[in-house]
């Protein structure tokens, strides 16, 4: 069994402090993915750089304290890949990939646009010239899995209050119907839906009012694989027990075997 997790940890350390690294010491997970780690490379203790059995890989943005992006894993891979090639995109520290055996894991953080109309813009970028290297990663032939923060609830379904977020970024129709292209022209599938159909499954809350309490939430995490692995997931959950960012754990075991 392949258990992978996912978490957008809205800073690492802190994440560590509210007991991210002790709670994922026992969760016998082979990969997990994390985004948003606003940390450089000297900023990551010995603590966060490895957690229980798992090795950290890390991808850092340039920037102080914003974006970038890690993998922990459990066996040792092949190789480690930080970035697609892209200088302004690879400077956020937005993509980082490990290749094992049979099997390619990548960690994503696609840029959010909600802070206005200029990163709205840079959102609609990344996603123009992310198509096509989604589309080559299908062309190689391997089973692969991109974890992480996407930024884009696809469905009504996958967020609480749809009707009044159709204007807002991460719900406009522009967002939706690129992820639909990457699901049906390309041939990628949300693992999630395929093991969990539910209503009312979300990975973020906003920290205003009381959205986690009364689960005002977004579904934005996601583990989007090839055909072949996504069919292998037989168990998934969102973790929501303890809370170390805004966002929840999204752990899928799949029914394959990693080596």
């Amino acid at each position: 069994m392949l258990r992978i997790i996912t978490l957008n940890v809205n800073g690492i350390r802190s994440a560590a402090r509210k007991g991210f690294a002790t709670w994922l010491a026992r969760t016998r997970a082979d990969v997990v993915c994390v985004q948003e780690l606003k940390a450089h490379p000297g900023d990551l203790t010995s603590e966060v750089k490895r957690i229980g059995r798992l090795k950290g890989h890390f991808h850092c943005a340039e920037k102080k304290g914003y974006s970038g992006v890690g993998i922990y894993t459990r066996h040792e891979p092949l190789a480690v890949v930080e970035g697609i090639g892209i200088p302004d995109i690879d400077r956020e520290g937005r993509y980082l990939r490990v290749d094992f055996g049979n099997i390619s894991v990548i960690s994503l953080y696609q840029p959010s646009g909600s802070s206005g109309e200029d990163r709205q813009r840079v959102k609609f970028g990344f996603m123009e010239r992310f198509f096509p290297h989604l589309k080559k990663l299908r062309a190689e032939g391997r089973e692969i899995v991109l974890c992480g923060d996407w930024n884009i609830a696809h469905k009504e379904i996958d967020l609480k209050n749809w009707r009044g977020n159709r204007k807002n970024s991460g719900f406009l129709p522009e967002e939706r119907a690129w992820l639909t292209r990457v699901f049906d022209e390309l041939g990628w599938v949300d693992v999630f839906r395929c093991v969990d159909c539910r209503p009312d499954q979300y990975t973020w809350w906003s920290n205003r009012g009381q959205a986690w309490a009364k689960n005002v939430g977004w579904r934005i995490d996601y583990q989007i694989a090839t055909p072949r692995l996504a069919a292998a997931a037989k168990r998934c959950a969102i973790y929501k027990d303890q809370r170390f960012s805004d966002h929840a754990p999204l752990k899928i075991d799949y029914e394959y075997d990693l080596e």
